[in-house]
């Protein structure tokens, strides 16, 4: 079996925590210690965040949409896919990191998506960037973290938090969807969002799609219609 070897290294911003990006052959692997937080092989339920968010607004004019997340590139590619021409997409990653492994080692991971003319990375945080946009977005999709249960950086729970959901009902606009990726099920923040004044709904997608691995969790969060 080919040996991992390790490409680099990237400090989280905020934080003493150290992301690690490794490559074995074609596949890649991003850790923080002995966690693995993506990898190249695993895209099915990054899709899925994609996918099911586009159903919930499919037929808007114009769509925007706000990625908090660069990760692999797995949701940004799935979103592309389906997003009409006339469409925007905006990626905010904390990492300064992450964007350049997705221009350089992983840039065959990515397929040109970040050349997407419809496409505009903010670096930064993504609670800042959602703070900042009154009524802007059609759809938010968040694969921050782990989930809702910060793993990478405690400030990351202030996204996922009462005040972070209503930052993010008060950015969408009227019937938009805030959709988040999770590791796993949480019926806590199922009651944070419905306090939030969203109709939330949670659905189990597989890690590798029709193709299995492990259980994740989406949430399909509508603001509701004033």
């Amino acid at each position: 079996m080919i040996p991992w070897s390790l490409i680099d290294t990237a400090k989280v911003p905020g934080g003493s925590d150290e992301l690690r990006l490794k490559q074995r052959g074609s596949e890649f692997s991003i850790m923080l210690g002995t966690n693995e937080l993506m990898n190249s092989r695993l895209s099915g339920s990054e899709e899925a965040l994609a996918h099911l968010s586009w159903e919930k607004i499919r037929g808007r004019p114009k769509p925007k949409l706000l990625i908090g997340g660069l990760g692999m590139g797995f949701t940004l590619r799935a979103a592309l896919a389906e997003l009409p021409d006339d469409a925007s997409v905006v990626v905010a990653e904390l990492v300064p990191a992450v964007i350049s492994w997705a221009r350089g080692p992983m840039a065959e991971v990515f397929r040109g998506s970040l050349e997407d003319p419809r496409v505009s990375i903010r670096e930064g945080d993504v609670g800042g960037v959602i703070r900042a946009g009154a009524n802007s977005y059609d759809a938010i999709l968040l694969d921050v973290d782990n989930g809702p249960e910060a793993l990478t950086r405690a400030e990351n729970d202030q996204i996922y938090d009462l005040g972070g959901l209503r930052a993010a009902s008060t950015a969408l606009r009227p019937g938009g969807v805030l959709s988040v990726w999770s590791s796993a099920s949480d019926a806590q923040f199922t009651r944070r969002l419905q306090a939030a004044g969203f109709a939330a709904e949670e659905v189990k997608v597989r890690a590798n799609g029709k193709r299995g691995g492990a259980r994740h969790t989406i949430w399909l969060a509508c603001k509701r219609q004033a």
